[in-house]
Parts: structure tokens; sequence; C-alpha cells
């Protein structure tokens, strides 16, 4: 497999792109950190008692949406299926047969959508 200058390209934005997001993130902590700092320093100056905080706020914990397994389900489902259409119908005759390599993710669809509503909340 011959790589072409624009693959090459392409990564090198792909890394610069993902070390520039790396770094602004980091360069936007260490300002709060400045600010939180220098707010201490004053404080101390004028003999006002502070609070410790953390200087990341915990991430709060969400109980999971219970829409995401029939979403899940139903995407993958049609995609599949559509994808079935779409090999049998532009096949050529003899791998007609290929029609059937999605079909292990309509299956999948398929057991996130009954396993959503076989899940035996109670209702209300």
């Amino acid at each position: 497999m011959s790589y072409t200058i624009g693959d090459g390209m392409v990564a090198l934005a792909l890394a610069g792109g993902i070390v520039g997001y790396l770094y602004l993130k980091q360069l936007s902590r260490h300002k709060r950190m400045e600010i939180v700092h220098q707010e201490r320093m004053a404080a101390m100056e004028k003999g006002i008692p502070l609070p410790e905080f953390p200087f990341e706020p915990a991430p709060e914990r969400r109980p999971p949406d219970p829409n995401v397994l029939p979403i899940m389900g139903t995407v993958f489902f049609s995609l599949s299926v559509g994808a079935m259409i779409v090999l049998y119908l532009n096949l050529p005759a003899p791998s007609r047969g290929d029609w059937v390599f999605p079909l292990p993710l309509a299956f999948l669809g398929v057991g996130l959508i009954a396993f959503h509503f076989l899940q035996g909340e109670p209702r209300r």
C-alpha cells in the first residue's frame, strides 16, 4: 500500500490538532490555578480566612438514561437492514449471497431493543 503526501499531511494535522487541544486545556487549567492562587494570597494579606476548595470540581454522577438502549438498537437495526438491502441490490449475481454480512448488527439491534423491553422495570 502506498501512501501519498496528502495522507501524511492529514495524519500530521490530526496529531497537531490533538496536541493543540491538550495544550490549550492544560493552559486554561494553569491560568485558573494562577487566579485561585492570587485570590488566596490577597485574602491572606487582608487576614480573611478562606475555606479549602478542591481545584477540580468533582464530576456529578447522573443515573443512566433508560432511552439509550432502544435508540442504539434502532440505529443498529435500521443501518444493518439498509446495508443488507443495498448489498443485495448492488452486488453482482455471483456474490449476491454477501448480503448477510450486516446480519450480526441487525441481531445486535434487535437484542438491545428486546433487552430494553424485557428488563422488567415496574410501571408507575
